[in-house]
């Protein structure tokens, strides 16, 4: 199905439009989680880029405990529609419950790969310009300090070498392996 010309740009397209979206709105998540700093240039982008669409969510979905829920089920729903246009350009027709249920894993790995790409970023930087202050690199710091944080306590001391990131991301890459297949074969098994 879906074997036109224009299939593959198309659905490229619609990822990465939607895809990147999707990781905005679920940046601001985290960075609300981890209480990154607010006044940070990257955060007021990312706040002033996920506002039109969030606000309305907030009125109908409170937080709890501190968790943007509205937020979270705006990312979910961004991912809905991207699964959705992506089924459709395959030529599977208009299936709304059947995107909304694909978006569930695609979430999940997205969250994943952004703590894995924060971590990769925040290791290269401190290669290239260690100590050094960027807004981004505190965002970073913020968003991905309360994972590596518990490792380096428990990692024992090697001359200055921290591989507790290295941890950290050999870890995710293998929750990604095993929590997504089956849930996406779960999914799959429902369609």
């Amino acid at each position: 199905m879906g074997d036109g010309y224009l299939t593959n740009p198309a659905t490229f397209l619609v990822q990465v439009i939607f895809g990147l979206y999707a990781t905005l709105v679920l940046l601001r998540f985290l960075l609300q989680l981890t209480r990154a700093d607010f006044y940070n240039p990257l955060s007021q982008f990312i706040v002033k880029a996920t506002k039109p669409a969030l606000n309305p969510m907030r009125r109908l979905i409170p937080g709890v405990s501190g968790m943007d829920l509205a937020a979270l089920v705006l990312a979910w729903l961004v991912i809905g529609v991207e699964q959705l246009a992506i089924l459709g350009l395959g030529g599977y027709g208009f299936q709304p419950i059947a995107a909304l249920l694909l978006a569930i894993p695609e979430m999940i790995s997205l969250i994943i790969n952004i703590f894995l790409f924060a971590i990769l970023i925040q290791v290269i930087i401190s290669w290239i310009n260690p100590g050094s202050y960027n807004p981004a690199i505190s965002l970073i710091n913020s968003l991905v300090d309360p994972l590596l944080a518990p490792v380096r306590s428990r990692m024992p001391d090697l001359g200055g070498l921290d591989l507790s990131p290295m941890v950290v991301m050999i870890g995710l890459v293998i929750l990604e392996m095993l929590l997504i297949p089956p849930i996406r074969q779960l999914v799959g098994g429902l369609i």
